[in-house]
């Protein structure tokens, strides 16, 4: 089927429901909805036989639903109305939620219901349950919707929301700030979490803190620390430590509210956004967070990071490395290396880098560093490292899994293995390690074509080596089991000294030559003012829509298209089967 999405931005869930979509055959293509544009002709021009709306903050005109099967995503269950759903819910507590897929008429999120999937509502922030459950919940519905549609022969039912049993099922108008203010004096540190997780990653808590005005972005309890309720108490891995009344909370990201006239903000680290404002904090070693933890079970270490975003600065990915260096030093056999939900990593931090002194120089500092952490893992011989993808992953972050050994994927997790649309070459040593994995022809269709890969396609084209069919919140603890397989069986051993024999004959010569021809790339673009790199990372980090629907969106796409093996007449190169049991 012809399939149209209408979209405010191609974001995580429009991904995720492109690619999932293309995998069952249908023909797809993505319309931006965007200021200035008339989409009744984009809708035209496309003449889709429906049109899907995974995530659409404007009204679809009459002539378009009019015209068309049009089927609009709506993160709540049947009966809930409004443009802050997802955010009530948290902000009250709401701990059962849903997603209905219901058809665009003259009222909105009044339509005719086509799906409703439930869904669980962990204490986790926003953005989080947006790309976990809610995206799982929301996939379910869009693939039943649209195979209801495809039959011919459903009849959607009407809401009826007057009867509902539930009262917080019901029509609520946008949640602003004046309901998500935080009194720093009342608020226990439970209702502070709650008001910050509903505001995350968008738009924020605003507040005061240091004689300025700030939108407080992500949440973390704190139990050691404490202190006169809103005091700054303490620094740790660029985040700052609020005491509340009644414990302390972690605030790892700020954004300064904008000014009149002057461009949108963006959000950064805490205590390089304060900057100079920042009274001299303690660095707290022991406290309740942290973003890089380690810990063993047996014969596996499990090296977890969860950075905001995905974005890896170079501090961050300094820290990391020296994580990754003890956990190397440690006596297992089996290395798990990744988050436990959520993003795995979507490479260099461009909020940082933007905000530095220098951007060029920056950029060629954050991008030797994440070189340094994936050459750590590509040369690593003394033990299996296993990368696991618990959510999206891009650009140099995918490079950073395929460096592993094995990669294990959430099926939920959406994959973007290209640099292009940020005018960089790329490095990571992605030309070492993508053609060793799909081959030469399918790495090079993926960094052209530059769309989302979902998590069983990548294994088919074997940038995966399993994919993990499990919850967001259960996917560490499956990990954690088939980890602790590995490490039994017979044959690691051996594939140990295998792999230190195999990468000591080959990887020592041409590792280092794959790094100087990319970096060599990236430094000529770096270091060019001129360079499309600089005006498009400025475009992302400053959230400034594009003029038009970009092309390689625009055009209908079939399918994850032909495996390595049919471009190449062979398995993928340089990857044996690696059986986990």
């Amino acid at each position: 089927m012809h399939i149209l999405l209408l979209a405010s931005a191609f974001n995580s869930l429009t991904q995720r429901v492109h690619a999932e979509l293309r995998d069952r055959g249908h023909r797809v293509a993505v319309e931006l909805a965007l200021p200035g544009g008339s989409l009744p002709d984009a809708v035209r021009r496309h003449t889709p036989q429906l049109v899907v709306a995974p995530m659409l903050k404007s009204v679809i005109p009459e002539e378009v639903w009019a015209a068309y099967p049009c089927l609009v995503v709506h993160p709540g269950p049947v009966g809930d109305r409004g443009p802050s759903s997802l955010d009530w819910a948290i902000h009250e507590g709401i701990d059962e939620w849903g997603v209905t897929v219901l058809q665009a008429d003259g009222e909105m999120d009044a339509g005719d219901v086509w799906a409703c999937v439930p869904c669980r509502l962990p204490e986790v922030p926003k953005s989080e349950l947006y790309r976990g459950e809610v995206a799982d919940a929301a996939l379910e519905a869009v693939l039943l919707a649209v195979e209801r549609f495809a039959g011919g022969t459903h009849v959607p039912f009407r809401q009826d929301t007057a009867g509902a049993a539930d009262a917080r099922l019901r029509p609520r108008p946008y949640l602003d700030q004046s309901v998500r203010r935080i009194d720093w004096a009342e608020d226990t540190t439970a209702t502070v979490l709650r008001k910050l997780r509903a505001a995350d990653s968008q738009p924020g808590v605003l507040d005061t803190l240091l004689g300025g005005e700030w939108y407080l972005h992500g949440g973390h309890p704190e139990t050691v620390l404490r202190g006169r309720p809103g005091e700054l108490l303490a620094t740790r891995a660029g985040a700052v430590c609020r005491a509340t009344r009644d414990g302390a909370v972690w605030i790892p990201e700020l954004r300064p509210r904008r000014l009149p006239g002057q461009p949108p903000t963006y959000k950064l680290p805490a205590v390089p956004a304060l900057g100079d404002l920042l009274p001299t904090l303690p660095e707290a070693p022991e406290a309740t967070w942290t973003d890089i933890r380690y810990r063993e079970s047996g014969d596996v270490g499990f090296l977890s990071f969860s950075f905001p975003g995905g974005a890896m600065s170079t501090g961050q990915c300094r820290r990391l490395l020296d994580a990754y260096r003890e956990a190397c030093a440690r006596p297992t056999s089996v290395l798990v290396l990744g988050g436990e939900r959520d993003f795995f990593s979507n490479g260099i931090h461009l909020n940082v880098i933007e905000a530095a002194d220098d951007p060029a120089a920056e950029s060629w500092a954050n991008i030797n560093a994440i070189d340094d952490l994936v050459e750590a893992v590509l040369t690593t011989t003394g033990r299996l490292v296993v990368a696991a993808v618990a959510g999206n992953a891009a650009a140099g972050g995918v490079m950073l899994a395929l460096a592993a050994d094995e990669v294990w994927c959430r099926s939920g997790a959406v994959l973007n293995p290209h640099y292009r649309l940020m005018g960089l070459y790329g490095s990571e040593y992605w030309t070492y390690t993508l053609p060793r994995r799909v081959g030469p022809a399918v790495a090079q269709r993926l960094v052209r074509e530059a769309l989302p890969v979902s998590a069983a396609s990548a294994q088919d084209l074997g940038l995966v080596d399993r994919v993990v069919d499990a919850g967001p919140g259960a996917f560490a603890a499956e990990v954690g089991h088939l980890a602790a397989h590995l490490a039994a069986l017979p044959s690691t051993g051996t594939r140990i000294a295998a792999k230190k024999t195999e990468r000591e004959r080959r990887e020592s010569e041409t590792l280092p030559a794959y790094r100087e021809r990319e970096l060599a790339r990236m430094r000529r673009t770096f270091d060019d003012p001129e360079a499309p790199y600089h005006a498009l990372r400025r475009a992302f980090v400053h959230k400034e829509r594009p003029a038009g629907t970009p092309a390689h969106l625009a055009a209908s796409q079939t399918g994850p298209g032909p495996s390595a093996a049919e471009f190449t007449g062979t398995a993928p190169h340089g990857i044996p089967s690696r059986p986990v049991g």
